[in-house]
């Protein structure tokens, strides 16, 4: 009886013990078969683990932050290049837009219905001037194949253009055809020049007579040549660094400024028959205490002004006797806003009544009369501005910089003409006389109005 009753008491327990023991297997079983699918649910994209995934998240939003901040500062910058072509001015008659590199000369041709500018794109553009008033600014292009252009300069005729090329140091020739309109046509390679200077070409120029060529290197090397670019005469600037050279618009001067404080001028002389005869010193422009950036004649050579990197701009009266030892007279000295490490570029009026001097990325208009700062155009450009020029009417200046040309009314001009007609007027004068001088100031208090200006 004991050992019947002890057996039943066994078997329970065995059953329980049996019981326990498989469920632990089962369960260690199906732990391994989670620990083994664990990698494959990874690979497949599932996600085994809520925080890894979250890390990769965050990766991927800070990756998308760093992705959006690029872009808001490379549309910022885009917005400041925008910016910059879109200035404005009261002033501003139009922008030419045409270019794909930084304009680095300008020239316009003798009957003033052309513009030329030339650019470190490879690209010589050439715009109709009676286009500027419209909407849209025409220009036919021609290429300076392999090089670029860094000056260039119309020749007497308007048909055809010179321009200095930048890897070699030649020029090189260029025939502009005309169309029935009398518009400009094609624009084609006529004909390339020796090299002529070791040294860079900072100077060139063609006399209106069409008898000379002027080029002058940034040593002191300065070359008369006829227009087929065979040399006549070499003459030796003695200014230790040229920065410019120009011949006069009487086409009977040459003129060069550079590391000296002076400006010298010399006469280029022809027999009557048209013959070459020689360059003589003619006179020099003193009074600056440093070098000289640039140098302009007025559109009959009876006045030269300058501007030097010692903070001033001067304006002489050259129409003297020099060859009986006359100096040219001072007229006027007066102090500019040079910018630390910046040149300075210099137009003056055909009627030399207004300087213009481009330092910078400004435009500051003089009047030559009293010497007074008329008007300060700030931020013409972002960076510095390359070339200052007056049309051959003086009512526009044209400011070159980055891949435009600002053309701005010359309203300083139209101020003074109106201040010293009146000042003119006299009952002496004929009828004839003070009719035409009253309608010249209603004319120019007429535009004068219509910028939001006085006189």
């Amino acid at each position: 009886m004991v050992d019947t009753g002890a057996s039943f008491l066994d078997v329970p327990a065995l059953a329980v013990t049996l019981i326990v023991g498989a469920t632990v297997l089962i369960i260690v079983y199906v732990s391994s078969l989670f620990r083994a699918a664990a990698p494959e649910e990874t690979k497949t994209g599932a996600p085994a683990n809520a925080p890894p995934k979250k890390e990769k998240h965050e990766k991927q939003h800070a990756s998308g932050d760093h992705k959006g901040g690029k872009k808001k500062q490379q549309h910022a910058e885009k917005w400041n290049r925008d910016a910059s072509k879109q200035f404005t001015h009261p002033w501003l008659l139009t922008s030419l837009k045409g270019h794909s590199g930084q304009i680095l000369d300008m020239d316009f041709s003798s009957n003033g219905k052309f513009l030329a500018t030339c650019s470190d794109d490879r690209s010589v553009l050439v715009w109709n001037t009676r286009d500027w008033t419209q909407k849209e600014h025409k220009n036919v292009r021609v290429n300076v194949a392999l090089d670029h252009a860094t000056l260039v300069r119309w020749s007497p005729d308007s048909k055809a253009m010179v321009v200095r090329r930048a890897a070699d140091n030649a020029l090189e020739v260029f025939r502009v055809a005309r169309r029935a309109d009398g518009l400009v046509g094609a624009i084609t390679r006529a004909a390339t020049f020796p090299k002529l200077h070791e040294e860079p070409v900072v100077g060139l120029g063609v006399a209106c007579s069409g008898r000379f060529m002027l080029t002058c290197s940034e040593g002191t090397d300065l070359l008369v040549s006829d227009i087929k670019g065979q040399p006549l005469a070499r003459v030796d600037t003695y200014l230790m660094h040229t920065y410019n050279a120009r011949v006069s618009p009487c086409g009977r001067f040459i003129a060069a400024s550079g590391f000296a404080p002076d400006v010298k001028v010399w006469e280029v002389t022809f027999s009557k028959s048209g013959e070459f005869q020689s360059v003589n010193r003619a006179f020099e422009l003193s009074g600056h205490s440093s070098g000289v950036f640039d140098v302009a004649f007025n559109s009959d050579t009876t006045r030269m002004a300058t501007v030097s990197k010692d903070g001033t701009w001067m304006l002489f009266d050259t129409n003297v006797e020099f060859k009986k030892g006359e100096d040219p007279h001072l007229l006027m000295s007066q102090k500019y806003p040079l910018q630390t490490g910046s040149t300075a570029h210099l137009a003056l009026s055909p009627t030399a009544d207004v300087i213009v001097i481009g330092a910078g990325n400004q435009l500051h208009f003089y009047v030559t009369r009293t010497g007074e700062l008329d008007r300060t155009i700030k931020n013409i450009f972002s960076g510095p501005i390359t070339g200052v020029l007056f049309d051959s009417t003086g009512k526009l200046v044209l400011a070159s910089g980055e891949r435009h040309v600002r053309i701005f009314h010359n309203v300083t001009g139209q101020r003074e003409i109106a201040v010293t007609l009146r000042e003119r007027l006299h009952p002496t004068l004929s009828s004839a006389q003070l009719e035409r001088m009253r309608q010249q100031i209603a004319d120019a208090e007429g535009f004068l109005a219509s910028v939001g200006e006085t006189s």
